[in-house]
């Protein structure tokens, strides 16, 4: 009986730890400029959006602060106009930003508390669990990927949005133009990358623990 409940418990802890591995990738990612800022030149986002470098910094600036988990504040563009129905879908967007940003706060900390309840115990399965379920996922989502990216973002887009406020028309809501769903999956292959590296992690610090507990 004890070897049952120590197994659900461990299982559940390793969900929380995949939990925290991905909600960090995702937030991380969403927040992380320096992938923007590189796409400006490899897409050649300027040239195809009739702005310059430093236009498209500033509205896509002005959208990463929007979606930080403290703003409180609504969002304004320095030179794009925005219809009702686009500034519908980025009030929806943020939501899921802050979403993943208080997943990632809950389950850091509970985290701490797993890793001080099964490190006491010399219990290391949890991790082993995390670092599996680390694998599926993104092993999934990376064959869809592969497969058909255009399907992929299109069916996320259904899936999470029940209207079609994602649909820009360029004419009412230009910031569309600086945003290709290139850099969408860039996006989505480094989230799936660090969530891989924290599977990694899990594996060695599993490792290195029960090693150390001999």
């Amino acid at each position: 009986m004890h070897r049952f409940y120590s197994y659900w418990a461990q299982l559940i802890g390793g969900m929380i730890v995949c939990l925290l591995i991905i909600s960090f990738s995702v937030t991380l990612t969403l927040n992380f400029r320096p992938l923007y800022y590189a796409d400006i030149q490899h897409l050649h986002i300027a040239e195809l959006s009739g702005r310059n470098e430093e236009d498209i910094r500033q509205n896509y600036d002005a959208l990463i602060d929007y979606n930080s988990l403290f703003n409180h504040e609504p969002l304004k563009f320095p030179t794009c106009t925005m219809s009702e129905s686009g500034r519908s879908h980025f009030e929806e967007v943020k939501k899921i930003f802050d979403l993943f940003g208080w997943t990632l706060i809950i389950t850091f900390g509970l985290t701490l508390i797993v890793t001080v309840r099964f490190v006491r115990k010399k219990e290391w399965l949890w991790l082993r669990i995390a670092g599996i379920l680390c694998i599926v996922l993104p092993a999934f989502l990376g064959i869809m990927i592969t497969v058909n990216w255009e399907y992929v973002f299109v069916t996320f887009h259904q899936l999470v949005f029940n209207n079609d406020y994602w649909l820009f028309d360029p004419t009412t809501d230009p910031i569309i133009n600086i945003l290709p769903d290139v850099y969408f999956m860039h996006c989505t292959i480094m989230i799936f990358v660090l969530v891989m590296a924290g599977s990694l992690l899990c594996f060695i610090f599993s490792h290195l623990l029960k090693h150390r507990s001999g």
